[in-house]
């Protein structure tokens, strides 16, 4: 079976908002594993990103701007892993304003306009009070976890991936 024709991916606008905090975060947090989904046999610290699938706005804009809400957990282990996870949540907040201040831009990817804290970071003992998308029903033991929500605003670059027809 044949994939999609190319005069078809030309058309489409990919959001790469999940991919651009990936690489500022990565970036900005050193010796942390940052990504979108959790290993089988995860290790500690970890800084999860999860596009929120309930907001997003897109209003004609020519600018090539996206908006979407992010929840971003920190995860961290024992012995300290509430103070450790607590401060990796703050850690994420610094590098998330400061790649938007400096408009640190990120080839393929974009940069960052505006970032808005939607909720401060919070610690969440289960994934039953998570706000997004989970993949697990309970923490492993001794690992803590803490979630903010952040609403992002971000241009993507100009090039399209696909050749236009």
């Amino acid at each position: 079976m044949a994939g999609l024709p190319d005069h078809v991916k030309a058309l489409a606008e990919l959001s790469p908002v999940e991919d651009l905090l990936l690489a500022v975060l990565r970036k900005g947090l050193p010796g942390v594993a940052v990504k979108s989904l959790i290993d089988l046999r995860q290790d500690f610290p970890l800084v999860l990103v999860r596009r929120d699938p309930s907001f997003g706005a897109w209003g004609g804009d020519t600018r090539f701007t996206d908006s979407a809400r992010v929840a971003i957990h920190a995860f961290a282990a024992d012995p300290d892993g509430d103070q450790d996870a607590a401060i990796l949540s703050e850690a994420v907040r610094v590098v998330l304003r400061d790649a938007w201040l400096k408009q640190q831009v990120f080839p393929g990817l974009g940069h960052i306009t505006r970032v808005d804290m939607n909720s401060a970071p919070r610690r969440a003992p289960d994934w039953a009070t998570a706000t997004g998308v989970v993949q697990y029903a309970d923490l492993p033991t001794g690992v803590w976890r803490y979630e903010s929500i952040y609403d992002i605003q971000i241009r993507k670059p100009r090039a399209r991936p696909y050749p236009t027809p």
